[in-house]
């Protein structure tokens, strides 16, 4: 009763009683574990018998883990939270439930840690329930065919590499190729195509993150975009877990019934942060000191981007992971498996980047297993030789190298194989809608570009982009409309 003899309020007296009215005699059994040792994100737990493996810990001074590791006497957990007083001896309990991140369309526009907290000086959203970070893929009962096309605005992609809704496309390539670049712009070719994405930057620098985050603030893709950050300084465990929080987000959406794309930049980096975290909990190391389910590690994650059947939503969740060779060697531990894991992947050479071919594809390397299911089939008409056409020239090139005299028809092949490789050049941050893209196929295939070279050459290209977004023609209008509207822009 307070001090001043005034009767407490009705409310507090009304829960009281439902309190003592609810009480039972009983034994009650709690579990309290002991801090061993801590040092580099990692803690030793005596104690807590009946910890789960990627179970919530909870320490008695608020800092907070996630059981990584079950030894017979000891566990040991990645600090996920670190508060200060966290020491040898502090006591830890298990609130019972694992790894969970709220998801709504609060999230949209914000920029967030991997354990929903905000990193963008705004209030943290209050998003009631929680979804797993960790889940099991969908059932192969639930999942549908990829057959609705999802265009990045790139014209090698779009046309001769096609990505699908549902499709994991692997980007790969040496560190600055332009990976993040590409990812980038298919996340602002999203704007007005009703599909969500959400950018995972893993182990970046601060710097890289602003720029990426001010990119798609000034371009208007934060009003469908949220941005999971686990940067350089974040301790290891944050940058294990934000691969899974992103596709926590997306896959939420996806169960909603809506479509979605998710880039995580990149899981060369995740690897290391899990490999970092498995040798100092003394997992045994295998080939390059990573784990033995490394494997397994990528693969539960990917596997859970699918597209869904009309009776599970009808949703899809395309996956962009990015992954970093050293010096071009694709045959490394880390690349091969995730080629083995996605759906195609997208090559990008130091080679082509240093003569300025932008974006640096290699036509040779890239491939996608299903997109072209998914491609319109006017677009898929017209793109139907190129790839190859392409790769023939790239082929009869090497010999001009020699002075060697070639056929009136090999010289042909070489003269549209150059004039094709400057009209597949593009600028970074700016992506094509898929008329632009119809504009110029139909030019280049009714021979309207040759001869063309220089600022002739990206003026028709400039002309065709402009008449294809500000008409009325579509992907569907029809060949006969297409060719006469590329002429009257060419000519006008």
């Amino acid at each position: 009763m307070p001090a001043d003899g005034a009767r407490p309020p009705q409310s507090l007296l009304a829960r009281e009683r439902e309190r003592l009215a609810s009480y039972r005699f009983g034994l009650r059994v709690s579990e309290r574990g002991v801090v061993s040792s801590i040092g580099d994100g990692v803690v030793w737990i005596d104690g807590l018998p009946s910890a789960q493996m990627d179970e919530v810990v909870a320490f008695a001074n608020g800092s907070e883990a996630v059981v990584f590791h079950l030894a017979r006497d000891r566990l040991g957990a990645i600090i996920l939270r670190d508060a200060p007083g966290l020491m040898a001896g502090v006591e830890a309990t298990l609130p019972g439930h694992g790894l969970g991140i709220g998801v709504s369309d609060d999230l949209i526009g914000r920029v967030i840690d991997p354990l929903g907290a905000a990193l963008d000086g705004r209030a943290a959203p209050e998003i009631p329930g929680r979804h797993p970070l960790d889940a099991l893929s969908p059932p192969i009962t639930r999942r549908d065919f990829v057959d609705e096309p999802l265009y990045t605005g790139n014209k090698v992609i779009d046309t001769m590499v096609p990505i699908g809704k549902g499709q994991r496309q692997l980007l790969i390539g040496d560190n600055g190729t332009g990976k993040s670049a590409l990812a980038l712009d298919a996340v602002l070719n999203q704007a007005g195509r009703n599909v969500r994405c959400v950018y995972v930057m893993i182990g970046q620098k601060r710097s890289s993150v602003a720029r990426t985050i001010a990119t798609l603030r000034d371009r208007g893709a934060l009003a469908y975009t949220c941005v999971v950050v686990a940067e350089a300084t974040a301790p290891p465990g944050m940058k294990y877990l934000a691969p899974f929080a992103g596709c926590a987000v997306a896959e939420q959406w996806m169960q909603a019934g809506g479509d979605t794309l998710v880039v995580y930049d990149d899981l060369t980096t995740h690897a290391r942060a899990y490999r970092e975290l498995s040798l100092l909990l003394q997992r045994p190391p295998g080939r390059e000191a990573y784990p033995g389910d490394i494997f397994y590690l990528h693969a539960r994650l990917l596997e859970r981007s699918t597209r869904l059947n009309a009776a599970a939503g009808g949703g899809s969740m395309t996956a962009l992971p990015i992954v970093e060779t050293e010096q071009g060697e694709i045959a490394a531990y880390i690349p091969t498996n995730l080629i083995s894991i996605t759906d195609g992947q997208i090559y990008l050479d130091t080679r082509l980047f240093a003569r300025g071919v932008l974006p640096a594809i290699d036509i040779s390397r890239s491939v996608s297993r299903i997109g072209g299911k998914a491609q319109e089939e006017a677009i898929k008409k017209e793109a139907g030789r190129l790839k190859l056409d392409y790769l023939q020239f790239l082929e009869l090139e090497v010999f001009t190298r020699f002075g060697a005299k070639l056929e009136a028809s090999v010289e042909e092949r070489i003269r549209r194989g150059r004039l094709l490789r400057e009209v597949l050049k593009q600028e970074q941050l700016d992506p094509q809608r898929p008329a632009a893209h119809m504009a110029w196929l139909v030019a280049f295939n009714d021979g309207l570009l040759n001869g063309m070279e220089g600022d002739a050459l990206r003026d028709a290209l400039a002309r065709l982009r402009q008449g294809a977004e500000s008409s009325s023609l579509t992907v569907t209008s029809g060949r006969e409309r297409w060719a006469r509207s590329v002429r009257n822009w060419l000519e006008g």
